[in-house]
């Protein structure tokens, strides 16, 4: 059962509830995210739990994604606005050659966190069987809202729905 401010949340967001989990050891919307090795494309390997304490923007991507190419600019866009301090905007590539993706992020200038993920462990644990995937991520690590597709996430439109999902003033 999908708790009642989930659903809500998800409601004014415009973004479907699955039914059930889409991919093996999907963690659905209002479950909490399990630890997870991330290896780094852009910065050291770290925890999936080094990013508690404060809300958490996912965006799964692939290089070989037009609209994950995309996005990439607003997204980047508006890590560079917040500077961390209300959330944190981090990037999982699920390319299997991580030097395309990381070429990619040279290419465009991207600046937040990237990490990658060739064994497809996080991808299926986030419930990225269509790309690009953007989740949005409490402070103690419960999913919020997954939105699949391209989106401006830098739009006055989109910042007011984050604010509203994470409880915050931007």
């Amino acid at each position: 059962m999908i708790p009642k401010f989930i659903a809500v949340v998800a409601l004014l967001l415009g973004l479907a509830l699955p039914a059930f989990a889409a991919t093996p050891g999907e963690v659905p919307v209002g479950g909490t995210l399990r630890e997870a090795r991330l290896n780094g494309l852009t910065v050291p390997p770290t925890q999936l739990s080094s990013y508690r304490g404060k809300p958490l923007i996912i965006n799964v991507w692939a290089s070989w994604c037009g609209p994950c190419r995309a996005e990439m600019a607003s997204l980047d866009s508006l890590s560079k606005r917040y500077k961390g301090k209300p959330f944190k905007v981090i990037g999982i590539s699920t390319d299997d050659y991580p030097e395309k993706a990381y070429a990619f992020l040279e290419r465009t200038g991207t600046s937040f966190e990237n990490f990658i993920d060739a064994k497809l462990e996080l991808e299926n644990m986030l419930g990225a069987n269509r790309l690009p995937l953007t989740l949005l991520i409490d402070a103690q690590g419960r999913v919020l809202a997954k939105h699949y597709g391209a989106k401006d996430w830098d739009s006055p439109e989109t910042r007011q729905m984050i604010a509203q999902a994470f409880g915050i003033k931007l």
